[in-house]
């Protein structure tokens, strides 16, 4: 494990303060494992998932995009196995009441007994199996047959379209359709801040190819992932690619890798790429009665298409930005906190700080605000020394200020200021915007 430069709770910290992330409902005393995207947090994260977006989609000319319903048939979930195998083990410790999933808890070698984290206890019950699905009821009626489900993975959305996409896009496999959306999962034991809630927001690909193609293309997408967050900002030592043993894949997988960051507690999974065959179409059209193939009219031949599923986790990768991208260093022999963030991630890609409210100057920094507005997301900043406005815009990841002086009614030039190595440089405003995007490489 590469040594971590922040402690979690820092982190917690500074998103509450700085308003990346909020305990949900905290007037009333939170709830457990939900959270709300303050000001920044909503800023950062759309720009993760534009991040992606930009990735898979637009940059491709081989996947197109989906927003499927989160509410859905319950015969959707009877066929994908969520209904029978969405499960977790469960036990129960009788002394403190709390729950835990079994297959967390590990014997004490000291005692050889299973211990409840809480409390000690070893007087814990059998493991039963805990269904992770949402359940709810569609329409006035609560009875057997309104009953529905909040969807616990965006990915069947993609399968019970894919008739609809191929038929109405014109593509023809090897071609992926991509969706970024909520899902919902009755954890047993959320935790760890953002990383593992009830409520999250996933980055999913379902690539779709030829049988014989689906090796050649599960190892492009490994490749291809990995190194979508190296390119980003995240150190290649805080990230590793880990192969599922045999006994960890799903029953649907032949063959699941994940993308692994060096969390505080240990490695932990950003990103699964699973080759899962061709089980989920043929599930569907089993149930279902519609064949869910493809007619190949070149060799006059119909298959099933294999699936490769690189499904990422939106707010657990903006939660790595933010570790990866933490840091401390002096500037003028002060210490300094300053998130290295990459300019595509970062909340705000320029900030205005006009040197001083005075309308004259406050009239050329809204000046040039409307002037880069329209590029990039923009902060404008006018209370404080300028001094504490840098320490400020540093610690939530701004990469450049543009700072508006007195100098500047004169010369019409302001001064960039650069994040990571605070040097400083003069520019005329009439070439301001093509400097900046010099600069932001965007």
């Amino acid at each position: 494990m590469p040594a971590m430069p922040v402690e979690m709770d820092e982190i917690v910290r500074l998103c509450k303060q700085r308003g990346f992330v909020f305990p949900s409902a905290e007037i009333y005393g939170g709830f457990r494992s939900t959270y709300d995207y303050g000001p920044l947090g909503v800023l950062m994260l759309r720009n993760v998932k534009n991040a992606w977006w930009r990735s898979m989609v637009q940059l491709r000319h081989d996947v197109v995009g989906l927003d499927a319903a989160i509410l859905s048939s319950p015969k959707v979930w009877e066929a994908s196995g969520h209904l029978a195998n969405f499960t977790d083990p469960l036990v129960d410790c009788r002394s403190c009441k709390e729950r835990w999933r079994a297959d967390h808890l590990e014997v004490d070698p000291a005692d050889g007994k299973v211990h409840c984290p809480k409390c000690g206890s070893t007087d814990l019950t059998e493991a039963r199996a805990f269904n992770l699905m949402f359940k709810t009821h569609a329409g006035p009626v609560e009875d057997e047959g309104s009953v529905a489900y909040l969807r616990p993975e965006t990915a069947q959305g993609h399968f019970v379209n894919f008739l609809n996409v191929l038929q109405t896009s014109r593509k023809r496999p090897p071609f992926g359709i991509a969706q970024i959306g909520k899902s919902f999962r009755n954890e047993i034991t959320p935790g760890n801040f953002v990383f593992r809630t009830r409520e999250f927001e996933q980055m999913e690909l379902e690539f779709f190819v030829p049988p014989e193609e689906g090796p050649k293309w599960f190892e492009h997408w490994c490749a291809e992932r990995l190194a979508w967050y190296a390119d980003l900002g995240i150190p290649s030592d805080m990230l590793r690619l880990r192969a599922h043993e045999p006994e960890e894949l799903s029953h649907y997988s032949a063959g699941t890798s994940d993308v692994e960051f060096a969390f505080p507690w240990g490695w932990g999974e950003l990103e699964g790429i699973a080759n899962r065959t061709d089980f989920d179409l043929k599930a569907h059209a089993a149930a279902s009665g519609v064949k869910l193939e493809y007619f190949d009219q070149a060799t006059n031949t119909r298959y099933v298409p294999h699936v490769i599923e690189p499904a990422a986790g939106a707010t657990r990768t903006m939660m790595a930005f933010l570790l990866a991208a933490y840091d401390k260093d002096e500037v003028g022999g002060e210490e300094r906190t300053v998130l290295r963030l990459h300019p595509r991630i970062a909340p705000y890609q320029v900030a205005v700080l006009p040197l001083s409210k005075k309308e004259t100057l406050s009239a050329v920094a809204t000046e040039v605000l409307d002037l880069l507005s329209p590029q990039y997301m923009c902060d404008f900043d006018e209370t404080q020394s300028i001094g504490r406005r840098y320490r400020r815009q540093d610690e939530i990841g701004t990469p450049l200020a543009v700072t508006v002086d007195f100098d500047t009614l004169e010369d019409r030039a302001v001064t960039i200021r650069d994040r990571d190595s605070t040097e400083q440089v003069r520019v005329p405003i009439s070439g301001l915007l093509e400097e900046v995007r010099s600069r932001l490489g965007m």
